[in-house]
């Protein structure tokens, strides 16, 4: 009991003298955290050859010669239980296929449970998924049974994902109604720069815990385990809430007139899926994440087929004759690594520098920039890719991975322009299911498209031009849903009695009860206690950066 009250709500109402700026490090907690599911491939390798032989060699894989898809999902499923033969990186694969068709799952689902439980309860759910499914992958590894790493990581490890992605966002639109990009920026930036951290770590800690047996992945995900959860339990009971009415001081909330796309009421969230602007907005969010998480994830063998041995000073080597060169290919796959690295920088900093930008520009302006320039910069990579151009295609696919990352960013302010803040939590998790969607289609397309040219013998720096094309179409489309979006429908808004049932039932207090309750109205703290906060967060996440940059400086070498 005492537990479920300090976990109630109420308990999360912030009092006279709290700082709103120790909720956005508390979400980068939780995010920097959960963020670590894109850095997942790090363990693909050493746990397909985690099974050796008396001669010390890797086993056959249990999908051994299985080339066709109907072949090797055969081959997958003797590997969910078998113990004698060694998962390919297809088995592992579904993994990470899992966190995001389960994470948009879950925050559709549990949404409108986070909004009136309050963020902190959210956070601890989060935490206790992730971090268990950890532990249970973990087992799933010294047992050697696949089905439980995708139980763990991949079902029970996705509900967290969502519930952790979704819990801060309410929370702090209502906290900086002034920077509503800015704040969704900050915290969605972490989970963009959560690979960052968590992929350099795991390969250390595996370097500690391997033996000649034993390639040490189920001892880093136990200490991953523990790591998150100080990390995740530290950011939930930081989360706090505005009491109802609190606004920044010295803020008036713009004229409805001056600023058209900005709600004045609320929409319920049964009623948001039934407007337009929903759907629109979830066609916008699937074509942005579409056409740039298919190309992100094929970033570095793209980069080494397209430009082959011009990567290394010998431009007249294509890349199937740089295959054959194992020195050559080895400074090829480098400079592909630093490729990754410098547009998994360029994603983060996206997030926080263009969703911040929307709080000035607006978010529909925003969007159409997105899309007007992926498309021309998708044109772009194709004729660099025909000019042999290295500088223009870098550039290219590092400005489409800043708008990929913005766009996360920014489409919870625009959910809160639209819908209002009282649901903005909740709808902006049914709308994820969009980034679930174009989870599965961008890579599909990308890798369908790139097999069947391969399987036509078109040459490997030819291959992906009329990809680019394809997903320039793409942004077209979201572009023309985009400009279609407009202000939503009264008729669809609540009343003043009805929201304020709704305030009832998701346990609000009004600003006037918590400043009766202590000692002074204005809501303001100490820095101190933010600038250890920020100082908390900001140390892994600097580690992180130093990491990448130092692999991406092979690119400029």
């Amino acid at each position: 009991m005492a537990l479920a009250g300090l976990l109630a709500k109420e308990r999360t109402i912030a009092g006279p003298g709290f700082n709103r700026w120790l909720v956005p490090p508390a979400a980068l907690a939780i995010h920097l955290c959960i963020g670590m599911a894109y850095g997942f491939s790090v363990f693909w390798k050493p746990l397909g050859n985690a099974l050796k032989g008396e001669d010390g060699a890797p086993l056959a894989s249990c999908a051994a010669g299985a080339t066709t898809f109907g072949e090797k999902l055969a081959g997958t499923g003797r590997a969910l239980f078998a113990t004698d033969c060694n998962w390919t990186q297809f088995d592992l694969g579904w993994m990470y296929t899992l966190f995001f068709v389960v994470l948009g799952c879950a925050a559709a689902i549990w949404g409108g449970w986070l909004e009136r439980s309050g963020p902190r309860k959210a956070g601890l759910v989060s935490a206790v998924c992730w971090c268990g499914g950890l532990l249970i992958s973990a087992l799933g590894i010294h047992e050697h049974q696949l089905w439980m790493l995708w139980l763990g990581s991949g079902v029970i490890g996705g509900i967290g994902l969502g519930l952790g992605y979704i819990s801060p966002v309410s929370t702090l639109i209502k906290w900086f109604p002034d920077r509503r990009g800015m704040a969704t920026g900050m915290a969605i930036m972490g989970f963009g720069g959560g690979a960052m951290i968590g992929s350099p770590l795991a390969t250390l800690l595996m370097s500690k815990f391997a033996t000649p047996t034993d390639p040490g992945v189920w001892q880093t995900f136990v200490a991953l385990a523990i790591i998150y959860a100080v990390f995740m339990f530290s950011g939930a009971f930081g989360y706090r809430v505005p009491p109802t009415g609190w606004k920044p001081e010295g803020w008036e909330p713009p004229a409805p007139s001056a600023r058209g796309m900005i709600a004045t009421r609320h929409v319920h969230l049964k009623n948001a899926h039934k407007t337009p602007q929903f759907w629109l907005l979830w066609t916008v969010l699937c074509m942005n994440v579409s056409a740039g998480i298919g190309i992100i994830g094929a970033a570095s063998p793209m980069l080494q087929e397209t430009f082959g041995g011009t990567l290394v000073g010998e431009s007249g080597v294509s890349f199937a004759q740089l295959k054959g060169n194992p020195e050559l290919l080895a400074g090829a796959v480098a400079i592909g690594a630093g490729f990754v690295g410098l547009i998994s920088l360029f994603n983060i900093g996206g997030r926080f520098v263009w969703a911040s930008s929307s709080d000035a520009l607006g978010r529909q302006r925003t969007y159409v920039i997105f899309f007007v320039l992926g498309i021309a910069l998708y044109v772009l990579a194709a004729l660099a890719a025909e000019w042999k151009s290295l500088p223009i295609f870098v550039g290219c696919f590092c400005v489409i991975a800043s708008m990929y990352g913005g766009g996360f960013a920014t489409i919870p302010a625009y959910l809160a322009d639209l819908f209002g803040t009282q649901f903005v939590g909740a709808i902006h998790g049914r709308l994820l299911t969009a980034w679930a969607t174009a989870g599965i289609l961008g890579p599909v397309v990308v890798n369908y498209m790139h097999d069947i040219r391969l399987e036509q013998g078109v040459p490997f720096d030819d291959i992906y031009a009329p990809i680019f094309y394809v997903l320039a179409a793409m942004l077209v489309i979201g572009l023309i849903a985009n400009l279609l979006v407009r202000p939503v429908d009264e008729r669809w808004t609540m009343s003043d009695e009805e929201l304020a049932r709704e305030k009832q039932l998701a346990h609000e207090k009004s600003q006037a009860a918590v400043v009766a309750a202590g000692s002074s109205g204005a809501l303001r703290g100490n820095s101190l206690a933010a600038t250890l906060a920020w100082v908390a967060v900001g140390i892994p996440l600097a580690y992180g950066i130093w990491v990448t940059l130092q692999k991406s400086a092979v690119l400029f070498s």
